[in-house]
């Protein structure tokens, strides 16, 4: 398995076309429910495989992630050839990025000293896929890259 197995959630809101999935292989409902019972080493296998064509799916459309914590917030443009970050970094303890109050002060406070933000650009390894799934494993969320947009701004 390449990335991970999707979780008993997501497999129920991708319900159907996991059916789809199966009626590719021409797999019934009546066989897959064999193939749990009887054979559930292959059902794991093909969680697994259904996990990672959806991963690979969301992965290749994905353009922007955003990892934010309470002193931290990077913002990563997903390129074709490369990783690019804006990235932020408050000094003040007190501050905490991950709270109303706490974003709402470095609107206001942007140009604080205690606020640091900067660049950077990384090209991908031989599996680009697996380069935007690690950023994924560490906490980093899929957006439309309105934040990322808005600092590049401000940084270039």
């Amino acid at each position: 398995m390449k990335y991970t197995r999707l979780s008993k959630e997501q497999f129920e809101e991708l319900h159907q076309e996991f059916i789809n999935f199966l009626a590719t292989q021409s797999v019934t409902a009546e066989e897959w429910s064999n193939i749990k019972a009887n054979k559930p080493e292959l059902a794991e296998q093909e969680l697994d495989v259904f996990s990672d064509l959806v991963w690979e799916g969301v992965l290749t459309k994905a353009e922007y992630l955003e990892n934010i914590s309470p002193q931290h917030m990077y913002l990563f443009h997903l390129t074709e050839e490369q990783i690019e970050l804006v990235g932020l970094k408050i000094t003040k303890d007190s501050i905490d990025l991950t709270t109303r109050g706490g974003f709402s002060w470095l609107r206001e406070n942007l140009m604080d000293d205690s606020v640091e933000l900067f660049q950077a650009k990384k090209d991908y390894s031989d599996d680009k896929q697996l380069d935007k799934f690690a950023l994924i494993q560490q906490g980093a969320a899929i957006t439309k890259g309105d934040l990322f947009k808005y600092f590049d701004k401000l940084v270039s």
